[in-house]
């Protein structure tokens, strides 16, 4: 005998006409701030330790189009050239992170293992030969771009208004996705926002997936 089960009871926090992905805000924003200060924190005590030890930590790096400067696509992100680059890469750090686990932490995991390798890569692809790039700022601009596109890709209004407001706030960032600025790392951007772009369709395809099969047939018990 097959027997359809009756419907299961909507939570009052997940309402029928609530949309997970459009989201603006994460869904526990205690818990993603602590998330976005720890991972800050990480980066002030990687440069501390540079700092203290005797090795330069920052050889480290992507060392461009070298296989021994593979592994720097791991290590890149977290080593800073200095407290003043740490310093200008903070409050974006902070502030793109935490908005970027409006679909939960488990998201923004995924959303920055992508913008952390592609970015890395296309840096060891098309850097000078020889040099060594260091820094978060890759990640960060692939944050902001995945909060730029993620309203569009899943029509959110909310979203939208969220990214003109950090457009107009951090618009002098998009300078850095140009060549021109001595030992700025312009790739690291560019593939850092490339990498945000592709990160935010790859969600949204994820979300239209998981929103087709809630809306599917009932389950069924034989």
């Amino acid at each position: 005998m097959v027997t359809t089960l009756p419907p299961q009871p909507v939570p009052a926090s997940e309402s029928p006409g609530a949309d997970p992905a459009k989201r603006v805000l994460p869904p526990n924003p205690k818990a993603a701030a602590i998330v976005a200060l720890a991972f800050t924190v990480l980066l002030y005590l990687v440069e501390l330790v540079d700092v203290v030890l005797p090795a330069d930590l920052d050889q480290g790096g992507i060392l461009a189009r070298d296989l021994s400067g593979l592994d720097g696509v791991i290590w890149a992100p977290l080593l800073h050239h200095g407290w003043g680059h740490l310093f200008s890469n903070t409050v974006p750090v902070l502030v793109f992170a935490f908005l970027a686990m409006a679909a939960g932490i488990g998201r923004w995991v995924l959303v920055t293992a992508i913008i952390w390798v592609l970015s890395g890569l296309g840096v060891w692809l098309i850097a000078p030969s020889g040099t060594v790039t260091v820094g978060a700022s890759g990640v960060a601009f692939g944050w902001l771009a995945f909060l730029l596109v993620r309203g569009i890709f899943n029509r959110a209004a909310g979203q939208i208004l969220v990214a003109v407001v950090l457009l107009g706030i951090w618009s002098g960032m998009l300078w850095g996705l140009l060549p021109g600025t001595p030992n700025v790392s312009w790739q690291g951007h560019l593939f850092g926002a490339l990498s945000g772009i592709f990160a935010a369709w790859v969600v949204a395809r994820m979300d239209r997936s998981q929103a087709r099969k809630a809306t599917g047939p009932g389950n069924l018990a034989g």
